[in-house]
């Protein structure tokens, strides 16, 4: 829905896929005007963004639902001195979005007229795959909706059959190849066989779970890899956020498994608070959390541990880095590894020093 002197605005880092492909090459190879950003939404305040927007008069918007569940945490009066009136297309990109973080953005950004296109794809799919057109799809929240023309998504069960009809969930493998696809890993081309087509074989495996519903719908429902057992049941860590983030208090979640003496796993949740200024009895909260959790998964969904901080461990491009949570749950603060894209390394020792 690109047009002449329109705006386009990823918010990406240049060093991610999502900025090759969408600050420059997709944009630039379009002859759109581009606009390339360093910095980060809350400095010098959590205007940033609304600021960048109106000065430019950007038109077409795609950041990372981390950002917007950030910003949507904050004051709204840092958004509501602007009109974002030049905006006529919002996107998210990197996660799957939540309901409440989807809301807030389509309503505070996008006025509730601007198309909020949720976009999935991968590093190694080069390109949008799954995601609603502006203006054409209709869009429904949480939903990628339906794939690009060319793009066969299929959803395949533990046996390796392909699931037919709607209204199903399994893992998301795409079926034929499409122009941007990765090709090899630089100097290990067994590795990218072993990684990508060996689980399903001739198909290219994604690693994340998703929902058809009864239309045809896509919601990713996250990666298949980030499943706790919790007393022999297969609990993913995804639906159990979701909920979470349901509780109006809450402005994002992050969980992990640790060991548990019976239940063999438990579950130890990361938990941000909207600045909202009111105190709240953080235990009878936790409290209000768990009754959530268990209407909407069951009991055994439950978290042993709740610790409420004020920022998770995350990449510049907004992924969390559920390595250095898992870790600390553990209580190993040893080794966490590669930390130097951390965004926020000083969230670490804030956390460390907070651990239940």
């Amino acid at each position: 829905n690109y047009e002449e002197n329109d705006i386009f605005w990823c918010t990406a880092d240049i060093g991610w896929i999502t900025g090759h492909s969408y600050i420059l090459y997709g944009p630039l190879l379009n002859g759109a005007t581009t606009v390339m950003f360093e910095g980060v939404p809350s400095y010098p305040d959590f205007s940033r963004f609304w600021e960048v927007i109106e000065k430019h008069k950007v038109t077409h918007f795609y950041t990372a639902p981390t950002a917007i569940r950030a910003l949507a945490k904050e004051n709204i009066d840092y958004i509501q001195s602007f009109p974002l009136s030049s905006l006529k297309v919002i996107g998210s990109v990197g996660e799957p979005i939540n309901e409440e973080a989807w809301h807030w953005y389509n309503d505070h950004v996008g006025g509730k007229r601007c198309p909020l296109v949720d976009t999935w794809w991968q590093t190694e799919t080069g390109g949008i795959m799954i995601s609603p057109l502006a203006f054409i799809t209709p869009t429904k929240p949480t939903y990628a909706s339906l794939p690009l023309p060319g793009i066969q998504p299929v959803l395949m069960d533990e046996k390796r059959n392909e699931i037919e009809g709607n209204q199903v969930t399994g893992s998301l493998c795409i079926k034929f190849p499409w122009p941007a696809i990765a090709r090899t890993i630089w100097g290990d081309h067994q590795r990218y066989k072993d990684t990508y087509f060996s689980t399903f074989p001739g198909k290219y495996f994604t690693g994340d779970g998703a929902l058809r519903d009864e239309v045809g719908y896509y919601r990713i429902t996250g990666r298949v890899d980030d499943v706790i057992i919790v007393s022999g049941h297969n609990l993913g860590t995804a639906p159990i956020e979701d909920a979470i983030n349901e509780h109006p208090a809450v402005a994002e979640s992050a969980i992990v498994g640790f060991p548990h003496d019976v239940k063999g796993n438990a579950l130890y949740g990361y938990i941000i608070l909207k600045e909202t200024g009111e105190s709240r009895d953080r235990k009878n909260l936790a409290n209000e959390i768990n009754v959530m959790i268990s209407n909407q998964i069951g009991p055994i969904a439950k978290l042993d541990k709740i610790q409420f901080v004020s920022g998770l461990p995350k990449t510049r491009s907004g992924k969390i880095m559920r390595r250095i949570l898992r870790k600390i749950a553990e209580g190993d603060f040893t080794n966490f590894g590669d930390t130097t894209t951390l965004l926020n390394p000083e969230i670490v020792d804030e956390i460390k020093e907070g651990r239940i």
